[in-house]
């Protein structure tokens, strides 16, 4: 069984599998994703098959680059529908069976792709040559992805996340070939902002996504299509003393009421870690510093078309 109600999509049509979890969506998961969209001139249907939790996660616990929504979206921009499997309904499947009863049974594939570390089955005792091999028996084509490098270092969810705790957005922007961002909705702060005239937009990172290093970032804020350069704030606000970690962003040049939207923040540049102030007047003119070397920096950017 798929371990969820199938798609209409899938009712009578061949499809081309990319497999993986495809945790924030990188250069390396774009490889595996465009081997099974480019199976749509054949006329099969590309989908990513996924799962509803990291596998990996039964082990080490580690948080998630992104939300299923931004990974959704970023999949299908790809060109691939996405179809999710109950990890616990599948997970003592062998990698015999999982070919046998997932990709032929239940989702008629004609077409496998997944990446050089993909492993697979009970106990992920499946690595991608099993699976070319088990490909081979049932009839199905098959291709595997290459290993990306980056300055001699894999491409990996697991390295963007180290990029993202040390605060380098700029490695993990050559990681996932666009850069970092989430979308989340704006929520009311406690208005400190307004009157440090600094109104900021609070976002709070879903519990199960990773929080980046706390500390000002350069970044770049999207509301309705229009792109704005910003100052994020990542943290808790030791002035202020929040407790609970946030996203606080100043959007240079915006003036409007926000809350209750969703807004797209992107991390550009690291600018310096979070530190106190000794009073509000200190931390306005260092807000109005980050902001003036923000709007130079971004701008720059935005002008040369880098983002």
């Amino acid at each position: 069984m798929l371990a969820m109600e199938k798609p209409d999509f899938l009712s009578g049509v061949k499809t081309a599998v990319a497999l993986g979890f495809f945790d924030g969506v990188h250069i390396g998961h774009k490889k595996v994703l465009q081997f099974a969209s480019e199976k749509k001139k054949d006329d099969f249907c590309p989908i990513a098959l996924t799962f509803n939790q990291r596998p990996a996660s039964l082990v080490d616990g580690a948080a998630l680059i992104a939300d299923a929504a931004e990974t959704r979206k970023e999949i299908e921009r790809l060109g691939c529908r996405v179809v999710i499997l109950d990890f616990e309904s599948v997970r003592s499947l062998s990698p015999r069976e999982f070919v046998e009863e997932i990709l032929c049974g239940e989702l008629n594939a004609g077409f496998v792709s997944c990446g050089n570390n993909y492993h697979f089955g009970k106990d992920a005792k499946g690595d991608a040559n099993f699976l070319l091999s088990l490909c081979k028996d049932f009839g199905l084509e098959a291709k595997v992805a290459d290993c990306v490098k980056i300055d001699n270092q894999p491409v990996s969810s697991t390295a963007i996340r180290a990029a993202l705790k040390e605060g380098d957005v700029k490695l993990a922007w050559r990681m996932l070939g666009r850069p970092y961002s989430y979308q989340y909705t704006v929520v009311e702060g406690d208005k400190r902002g307004r009157l440090l005239d600094s109104p900021t937009a609070n976002q709070f990172f879903p519990q199960e996504v990773l929080v980046p290093r706390y500390g000002v970032y350069a970044a770049m804020a999207e509301v309705q299509g229009k792109k704005y350069p910003a100052v994020t704030n990542i943290g808790i606000r030791p002035t202020i003393g929040h407790s609970l970690p946030r996203s606080e962003t100043y959007i240079i040049g915006f003036d409007g009421d926000l809350y209750g939207r969703q807004i797209r923040v992107s991390l550009l540049k690291y600018m310096r870690g979070e530190i106190p102030f000794p009073d509000l007047a200190s931390l306005r003119a260092q807000i109005l510093s980050d902001a003036e070397r923000a709007r130079s920096d971004v701008g720059k950017m935005l002008e040369n078309g880098e983002i």
